[in-house]
C-alpha cells in the first residue's frame, strides 16, 4: 500500500468563486506550502500589485486515503460534488501521480490552481494557471484558462502558455474591491476582447 503522506493546510465544501467554473460546487484542497511569495511591492518572488490573502504555512501531514476520507468529512459525509479543487499555496510542489490516481479512482474529477512554475503530472481535468512571476519562470505549457491578477496601472500581459480561455481579475484588497482598480480591469478587456473579465465573487457571496 502506498504510504507517501501529503501536507494539508486546510480541505473544506464551497463554491468556486473565480474563472470558468465560477459557481459550482467544489471540495477545495489547500496544500501546505508556496515557492513564491505575493507582495503590494514587486520583488524577485513577485510582480507586485497585490497580496497573497491565504494562510498556508500551517497544515496536518496525511496519505491518500486519509485525504479521500477528509473530502468525504468536509461534504457532511456525503458526496454532493465530483470536483476537486487542488489549490495552496502551491499545490504543484506535492501533487503526483499516485494522489491523482487514488483520488480519481474515489470518484473525483481534479482541477488544479497553480502559479504555474513547477510542471504538472498527467491525469489532471481541468488546469488553472495564475501566474505571479515573470513568464521566463513558467513551466506550464498548456492551460484550459490562464488568469492574471491586475492593479490599477498593470497592462495587459504576454502570456507563454498557451491556453483555452484567458481571465484577467482585478486585486483585491482582503475582501474588497476598489472601484478604480475594477474600472482598470474592465477596460483592459474592452480593449482586448481575446480577454475575459474574472473577479472574486466569492468575497462578494462572503463564502470561503
Amino acid at each position: 500500500m502506498d504510504r507517501k503522506r501529503y501536507r494539508i493546510n486546510e480541505v473544506f465544501y464551497s463554491l468556486q468563486g473565480e474563472g470558468l467554473r465560477a459557481g459550482t460546487a467544489n471540495v477545495f484542497v489547500r496544500f501546505t506550502g508556496c515557492n513564491l511569495r505575493c507582495a503590494i511591492e514587486e520583488n524577485d518572488k513577485s510582480p507586485g500589485g497585490f497580496d497573497c490573502d491565504t494562510e498556508f504555512a500551517s497544515g496536518r501531514t496525511v496519505t491518500c486515503q486519509e485525504l479521500v476520507e477528509w473530502a468525504a468529512i468536509s461534504q457532511g459525509g456525503k458526496k454532493l460534488t465530483d470536483w476537486i479543487i487542488l489549490t495552496g499555496g502551491e499545490p504543484s510542489l506535492q501533487v503526483d501521480e499516485s494522489l491523482i490516481s487514488t483520488l480519481h479512482d474515489a470518484g473525483y474529477k481534479l482541477a488544479i490552481e497553480t502559479n504555474g512554475t513547477t510542471k504538472l503530472p498527467e491525469g489532471l481535468d481541468w488546469v488553472s494557471v495564475s501566474p505571479k512571476s515573470a513568464e521566463h519562470t513558467l513551466r506550464v505549457g498548456e492551460a484550459d484558462e490562464i488568469k492574471y491578477v491586475r492593479g490599477y496601472g498593470q497592462g495587459i500581459p504576454k502570456p507563454v502558455t498557451k491556453a483555452t480561455y484567458f481571465l484577467i481579475s482585478p486585486a483585491f484588497g482582503g475582501r474588497e474591491l476598489d472601484t478604480e482598480v475594477l474600472k482598470w480591469a474592465i477596460d483592459l478587456v474592452e480593449d482586448n476582447p481575446k480577454w475575459r473579465l474574472s473577479v472574486q465573487q466569492h468575497n462578494f457571496w462572503k463564502v470561503r
